[in-house]
């Protein structure tokens, strides 16, 4: 698996310690956007040492193959982080599947960079991780993530209850999979 990925738009990096601030200037630029739709996150997560010792986590895991991020820049201007993209949870031996999270800065949702992203990245991430399924779950009123994932043939799955806490209140989501063709 490579570090870096292009589109015909976009960079697809992972990025080292030396390039938190580049991640802490979306996190601070994206807050209002984004922590609505995300975990609480704690003060220290808004500084530049929390992001570098986060990078080396992230950077560490990639290597292992464990935790798989990439950031999303404009090829025009690869040194502004406009989203990301990571796949978790990645399980082997009988189950070969991960989880997709993904999010992209408000400016820049609705103009397909995370199709562009995702369609990429999928393919890649199935062959390299060998993988059989990728799951994402989404609240069921974001309807721009659930275009996303039936454009990307993920199928919805089922209703998932209380399932993750939000922004300090337990959401319901609903689950979605993508199964690999090419999965022999």
């Amino acid at each position: 698996m490579l570090f870096t990925y292009n589109t015909s738009r976009l960079v697809l990096n992972v990025l080292t310690p030396s390039r938190a601030g580049l991640v802490l200037n979306f996190y601070i630029k994206n807050k209002n956007f984004l922590e609505p739709h995300e975990p609480e996150r704690t003060r220290i997560f808004y500084t530049f040492e929390f992001q570098r010792a986060n990078l080396a986590c992230e950077y560490n895991a990639f290597i292992r193959h464990s935790y798989i991020r990439y950031w999303i820049s404009l090829n025009t201007n690869p040194d502004k982080v406009i989203g990301t993209v990571c796949f978790s949870n990645i399980l082997k031996g009988a189950f070969c599947s991960c989880m997709a999270g993904y999010k992209l800065g408000e400016e820049y949702c609705g103009k397909g960079y995370m199709y562009e992203t995702l369609s990429t990245l999928i393919p890649i991430i199935c062959k390299e991780l060998s993988l059989h399924r990728i799951e994402a779950m989404v609240m069921p009123g974001n309807m721009p993530s659930i275009n996303l994932l039936n454009r990307l043939h993920f199928t919805e799955e089922g209703y998932l209850r209380s399932f993750a806490q939000i922004n300090g209140v337990w959401e319901d989501h609903i689950l979605y999979s993508f199964i690999n063709p090419g999965f022999i």
